[in-house]
């Protein structure tokens, strides 16, 4: 953790994180839709529609309207990528990152191989 802290300002960290969340919250929504219908009464299911509803909306303007509803989330969950992946370097002044750069997944990353590799 302290890596993370080291390489990036407490702004990028914080920037990456709030986009990292809400990207998988929408990749969550879309996995859980494998298996529920939107409208189910499963808790988990009703916080991802709950919480991505919003986001889902702002970005309806973009959303081609041949996409099915179920991959939407997928769709929007996209663009929260593209921004980590290549806006965030490029507002820092880097042209490539590197293989988990993110600081959100290299923190779990670095949480699981302590738990289960050793470090």
């Amino acid at each position: 953790m302290d890596h993370t802290f080291a390489a990036f300002p407490i702004w990028v960290i914080a920037i990456d994180y709030l986009l990292g969340i809400v990207m998988w919250t929408l990749i969550g929504r879309a996995a859980m839709n494998i298996f529920l219908p939107e409208d189910s009464d499963f808790f988990f299911m009703k916080f991802f529609v709950r919480a991505t509803n919003p986001v889902i909306r702002v970005f309806r303007p973009v959303t081609p309207g041949f996409l099915l509803d179920p991959l939407v989330p997928l769709f929007v969950a996209w663009f929260f990528y593209m921004a980590r992946f290549y806006l965030m370097p490029w507002l820092l002044g880097y042209s490539v990152m590197g293989m988990l750069s993110f600081p959100l997944e290299s923190e779990i990353a670095q949480a699981l191989y302590r738990m289960f590799g050793g470090g």
